[in-house]
This record gives C-alpha cells, structure tokens and sequence, in this order.
C-alpha cells in the first residue's frame, strides 16, 4: 500500500543483489560481498538448462502482502498505523513481520513504544521491495483490465459534476447501444480520476480540472462556467454593481476538498489575473454538501453552474456576479495509453461529445 524509492516507476532499484532461501547462506562464489547473510547475486538466480535461461524464484520467497506491510511500517514509522492502514489487527501484522524477518534472516524494523524504524538491512529490503511491490500492482491492475475485456464490462471514473449532471442521460443511451456490456462507476475528484486510468482501474475517465492530463490521451466533451453563488440572505445578493474578483479573492469561500476540478479551475482563473485566494472557510467532500452549507448562510461559494442550475432557478441560492476574471472551463474525456476506447467506451466517448 505505501511504498518508498522506486515504487511505481517501474525501475528496479540501483543494486545487483537478490533475496534466496534463508538456508543458503554460503559465500558467493565470485567473492562479492554480501549486504548481509542470506543474498546473492542476480546472476546466481538463474538456472541453465534445457529451456535456456530461467530466473526461478526459491519456495521460501517473501509472501508479497508481508512486504507491503512492512514497507508501509517504513513509511507510516508505526506497525500499527501500517496495520490500520491494510485493515488488519496490529497482531496480525505483528506476525507477519516476524515471519517476513524468520524467511529472510534479518531483522527488519526496530520496536519501540514510539513507533517502528527500519534497520540497515530493512533500509535495503525495503528499497528492493518497492520495486517488487510495484510490479505487483501493475500485475494486478493488467488482469483486472483483461477480465473487464473479456466480459465487456466498461469501467469508468468521474468528477462529480459529470457524474451527476452528465454520466446518467450518457449511460441510458449506452445502454440502449451496449445492452448487454456491465458498467462500473468510480465517482471521485479529477486528480483521482486521472490516478484510476493511469493504473488501470478504469477504462475511460471524465475531469473538470484545468492543465495536465499526466501523459494520458484527451479530448474535450463539454464546456461549463463556474459562478459565484450565495444563500438568498446573504449580503452579495442585493449587490447593485458587479463584485469585483480582487474582492473575491479576499473572502473565505466554501470549498470542495483538494484535488476538485472546480477548485482546480478556480485557482487557475485567480492565479492567470495575479490574485491568490484567501484560505477557504470550509472543505468539503461533495458539491451537495457546499451547496447546503451555502444556502444555510454559512458563505460564498464557487459552483459549476451545472450543479448550481436547480438552486438557482428554484431561489435556493443567487448567482454573484463578477468582473474581470473568466471562470469558462472544459470537461474531457481521458483513456490508458496502450489502449484506445473501443466497444463500449468508444460508444460512452462518441455520446459525450455530442451536444
């Protein structure tokens, strides 16, 4: 779960040593020296014989889930957040480590009432971990991919302001297209839906959210307005002139948590004209909840004006207008590199980007 050095990069780590069984513990025949009792080199992990080459792993390799607690007791510096953190109890854990420590032959995190801290040879196991764990992943993300292939299951994550005001009407006309293709849904903030296609949970992604796309394919489906929205009481709604955006910058608004396109956006929008807004008053989860915490009068808010349509023709809230800043942004649609939107999901992007 958490990893250290080249975790996720797909680079192995800078040493040319490889964990064995615990018994072999004889010298390297090449002299080299040993980290420290029980590794040898890549080389000698190799077996010659009538199928070539073959890097054959020993019956006493690590198990995979013990090393990823350990490497997440590195980097949380507790066993037991490590074991919060991967849903098990701390005995759990506790005994894993020590059969992960019997298997290898080396002590690996020192104990204390404050905390756990890796020895010098945990530093290097958990520097070649990272590599072994990212591969593990990357393993488990490609099969989930090829199962969701194989039965014509379409994944898709969403920002929430497409999940909720867009996704539905494109998932009925899918549908009626793809009757018999299951579809999964990931609603979360831009930043993680970019996370889910990058790794492989997802087969077609939406954001709301300006700038990179981290290498990922693109293309714009829709365009959306944010606006200053306020509750019916609320000083800024009997306003007679156009609030300024200096103005704005300096009130607390209500917000949606790190990583939301909407906040993104905004950010972006002050930052092009040289402002840089307050600290929020509020970070919140979901636009429902910033949208009730504004019609309560607990403040400003910044909205898609998409979430922000039923409010504002009920009365609920009163759009704010604002000079001299432009708040447009585009919604798009991202896919995995290696592998172009095709059945399903090409039919999911073809609808999108119909008007």
């Amino acid at each position: 779960m958490y990893h250290l050095g080249g975790a996720g990069t797909g680079r192995a780590p800078e040493h040319d040593f490889e964990p064995e069984a615990v018994a072999s513990a004889a010298a390297v025949e090449d002299g080299q020296d040993r980290p420290f009792p029980g590794w040898r080199r890549r080389d000698q992990c190799t077996r010659r014989g009538t199928y070539g080459d073959v890097v054959v792993l020993p019956a006493t390799f690590p198990d995979l889930i013990a090393l990823d607690i350990f490497c997440s007791a590195v980097a949380l510096g507790s066993l037991s957040r490590a074991a919060e953190a991967h849903g098990i109890a701390q005995p759990s854990a506790s005994a894993r480590m020590r059969q992960l420590e019997r298997q290898l032959g080396v002590a690996l995190l020192h104990r204390s009432p404050t905390g756990s801290t890796p020895t010098e040879a945990g530093i290097l196991v958990a520097e070649w971990a990272a590599g072994v764990l990212a591969a593990a992943h990357r393993l488990e993300a490609g099969v989930d991919s090829l199962r969701a292939r194989d039965d014509g299951r379409l994944r898709i994550a969403a920002s929430l302001t497409v999940a909720e005001y867009l996704l539905p009407g494109w998932l009925v006309r899918v549908r009626r297209a793809h009757p018999h293709s299951p579809i999964e849904l990931e609603v979360t903030n831009s930043t993680r839906v970019l996370e889910a296609v990058a790794g492989g949970r997802a087969d077609l992604g939406f954001i709301e959210s300006p700038g990179s796309t981290n290498g990922l394919p693109a293309v714009t489906v829709g365009d959306d307005e944010l606006v200053v929205v306020v509750s019916p009481d609320h000083a800024w709604a009997h306003r007679r002139s156009v609030l300024p955006a200096a103005a704005l910058a300096t009130v607390a608004l209500i917000v949606r948590e790190a990583g939301s396109g909407t906040r993104d956006a905004l950010a972006l929008a002050m930052s092009d004209i040289g402002l840089v807004p307050v600290a929020p008053a509020a970070e919140l989860g979901s636009t429902a909840a910033v949208k009730a915490v504004v019609g309560a009068g607990g403040g400003p808010a910044v909205l898609s004006r998409l979430a922000a349509a039923a409010e504002l023709g009920s009365g609920a809230l009163v759009e704010v207008e604002v000079a001299g800043i432009t708040m447009a942004r585009q919604l798009r649609a991202v896919w995995p590199v290696d592998h172009a939107p095709e059945g399903a999901a090409a039919a999911m992007l073809d609808v999108a980007k119909r008007p």
